[in-house]
């Protein structure tokens, strides 16, 4: 069960602080990153392609060399003590990098040995198992799907028992149902105990499985909090007013209300504040029939994640 932002302990498993990268043509990939990962959390980095999402796993992996800052994993610094910082992170890459031929055991068991960690067969089954692999023990890579594939990559970076699992761009060029099964598989991962970050650019996976969003753009994050707080903070709620006969404008006597129109006049919509004490629609209904217009149908809807997201980014350009 993940715990609640007050129930989290307040040391982080991972502290970045300050950290950019500019490469050598100048391009700033990362702009001051200041970011907290919590033990047990599912953190989704939500952003476009070229946003920075890789680059900053990558930098915090110990892949890409870092122009500024710091990087703490489980209290090591990333760089000074890599060895120990490294063997903390799993880290599952977007690209499929397997051998053809080698047999799906044998994969992930030398990527325990590379850590020098001790050889425990049944371990290695037992994580097999987990992620559904158990019968595919013994084929080799190049027989299986590529949901499959993935899933042994996440064999491999979980066979020297990290503490933080990152998925880049986990679900990439994987169907809807495969997606879906793979939401599972990370959210019994967690359960497991595994720390998870993922990238992804799909708004409905970050929406369904993460506790915490961070939205990042241009190599900064713009935002990032609790899913559900990220939400009811940033989310909107409009009523849709469908009216019996189509009206020209808006009439002035509405302009208050900072109504939109719609659906060749058929439709007037009112966005308004779901925490506000007053929302002042049962007012805009008198005013909307006092103006003369006669209503047919009243609905409402609430932004989704995929709302804030476009206009986060759309503000931030």
């Amino acid at each position: 069960m993940t715990a609640t932002p007050s129930e989290r302990v307040n040391q982080p498993i991972v502290q970045v602080r300050g950290l950019s990268k500019t490469y050598a043509n100048g391009h700033q990939a990362l702009k001051n990153i200041e970011l907290d990962i919590f033990e047990g959390e599912i953190l989704a980095l939500l952003g476009p392609n070229g946003a920075g999402k890789t680059t900053l796993i990558s930098t915090i992996c110990g892949l890409v060399n870092a122009s500024g800052g710091t990087v703490l994993v489980g209290g090591h610094d990333h760089v000074k003590q890599y060895r120990q910082s490294r063997e903390l992170i799993g880290l599952v890459p977007q690209e499929l990098a397997l051998g053809a031929f080698e047999l799906v055991e044998d994969a992930v068991t030398l990527s325990r040995g590379l850590f020098g960690k001790p050889k425990r067969p049944e371990f290695i089954s037992e994580l097999l198992e987990k992620l559904s692999l158990g019968d595919k023990a013994k084929s080799p890579v190049n027989r299986l799907s590529g949901g499959m594939k993935r899933r042994v990559l996440i064999a491999k970076a979980l066979a020297h028992e990290p503490r933080v699992l990152f998925l880049d761009e986990p679900t990439a060029g994987v169907d809807v149902e495969l997606r879906k099964d793979m939401w599972k598989v990370i959210d019994e991962l967690r359960n497991d105990g595994v720390t998870i970050i993922l990238t992804t650019h799909y708004i409905e996976e970050a929406e369904a499985i993460a506790d915490r969003v961070g939205i990042i753009s241009a190599g900064e994050i713009l935002v990032i909090d609790d899913k559900k707080s990220l939400m009811e903070k940033l989310g909107k709620k409009q009523l849709m007013i469908e009216l019996r006969e189509p009206a020209l404008t808006v009439p002035s006597s509405l302009d208050a209300y900072q109504l939109g129109l719609s659906d060749e006049g058929r439709v007037l919509t009112y966005t308004y504040d779901v925490r506000a004490e007053r929302t002042g629609i049962t007012q805009l209904l008198n005013d909307v029939q006092a103006a003369g217009l006669a209503l047919k149908d009243i609905n409402t809807s609430e932004s989704s994640l995929e709302d804030i997201f476009v206009n986060i980014v759309k503000a931030d350009s």
